[in-house]
């Protein structure tokens, strides 16, 4: 089969790109596979961040044709005409955000004219975690572009429903993200990050007001005088950090935490599981999460909250603990619960019977399976 994949990928960074990069490699083996990416993905004025490609050789590069201008109509148009005279048997477009719903919604129009050409989805999100005018119109136009849908997970697929109740979807979790590098043991871990030992649990990705990283600091401050316990926080801001400058002081916890706040490279990211006993997603929404999936290949137990389609995936009682939303007094309690149960041997175990079914071969299968019905 031929296939046409439109993404943010190589030399992007982030979890989409890491996605679009998993899946080639596995369509790639067994099909004629080409990935379309973006010659400017935002206008800087728009993103939060300090940089928005991968910088030196932190990842494994896959081909990509950067193409596509995130604000120009014109080169929409000029991109779709070009995979229509490609004429791949399947188009696919990975959609995160209602911003590039203009330009994925023309692009798959005029590649649409060649009539070879199906068009599939892979929807991280429908509605998005923070809302921006346009959103809702944004979204309706892409979608109903598109002739088949995989979401990442049930919350996803009844979002899509409320914009489309007959659409063809399907329901595939999101594959555990090995692009990392092998596990390392975590004395070696610390060791590099200049780490002490003792209790440690992380906190990692993009710091967005939505993933509550307020609550989980509410919860440390809790956790103060009933544990000696240490929060890493690894990312980079992408929201007001004076706020949470500002909460630490409050709390007087800054004792209790490690702050790696950059972006973290491709090449690192396994030290700051392997590192830690736990890894914590206190999040206020969320639809599913590739953090999660980082941890289950790091074979990391996991507390998150009752959001979006993470308890689809966190065990509860088996792989980690699922909590209320906002609540820091019940994130407090499963971090104690944890430790107290020395419950990590026994996680760790159930995470290794669980690795299987989020295997990218699955989801390459189940994609293509999905197709040819």
């Amino acid at each position: 089969m031929k296939i046409t994949i439109v993404s943010a990928a190589y030399p992007y960074r982030g979890g989409i790109a890491d996605f679009a990069r998993l899946l080639y490699s596995e369509l790639a083996k067994k099909h004629e596979v080409n990935v379309i990416t973006f010659k400017r993905q935002y206008p800087s004025l728009l993103f939060p961040g300090k940089s928005q490609t991968e910088s030196g050789k932190t990842v494994e590069a896959i081909p990509t044709e950067r193409l596509i201008d995130s604000v120009n109509p014109l080169n929409w148009l000029k991109v779709g005409q070009k995979i229509r005279k490609d004429a791949p048997d399947l188009l696919i477009f990975k959609y995160w955000l209602p911003f590039f719903g203009p330009a994925f919604g023309t692009i798959a129009r005029a590649a649409k004219k060649n009539k070879k050409i199906k068009t599939l989805a892979i929807c991280h999100n429908v509605i998005p975690h923070e809302a921006r005018p346009g959103d809702k119109s944004f979204t309706r136009y892409f979608l109903s572009a598109m002739d088949y849908f995989v979401l990442l997970s049930k919350k996803v697929q009844d979002d899509l429903k409320k914009f489309l109740p007959d659409a063809q979807s399907k329901v595939l979790p999101h594959p555990v993200l090995s692009n990392f590098g092998l596990p390392v043991e975590k004395e070696e871990a610390r060791k590099h990050l200049k780490l002490k030992d003792g209790k440690l649990i992380l906190f990692f990705g993009f710091i967005r007001d939505y993933k509550g990283l307020d609550v989980l600091l509410e919860a440390m401050a809790l956790l103060r005088e009933k544990l000696d316990l240490k929060l890493m926080v690894a990312g980079e801001y992408y929201s007001n950090e004076e706020k949470y400058k500002s909460l630490i002081e409050k709390l007087n916890i800054s004792g209790s935490l490690l702050m790696f706040n950059g972006f973290i490279p491709s090449s690192e990211v396994r030290y700051y599981f392997c590192a830690a006993d736990l890894v914590v997603l206190p999040y206020r929404s969320a639809t599913q999460s590739g953090i999660v999936q980082i941890a289950m290949n790091f074979k990391k137990p996991v507390v998150a909250t009752n959001v979006g389609g993470l308890e689809e995936v966190v065990l509860e009682g088996k792989t980690g603990y699922v909590v209320e939303k906002g609540d820091a007094a019940a994130i407090a309690e499963a971090i104690i619960k944890f430790y107290a149960g020395n419950k990590e041997a026994e996680f760790q175990k159930n995470i290794e019977g669980e690795v299987d079914k989020y295997s990218w071969k699955r989801f390459s299968e189940g994609v293509l399976e999905f197709m040819q019905k």
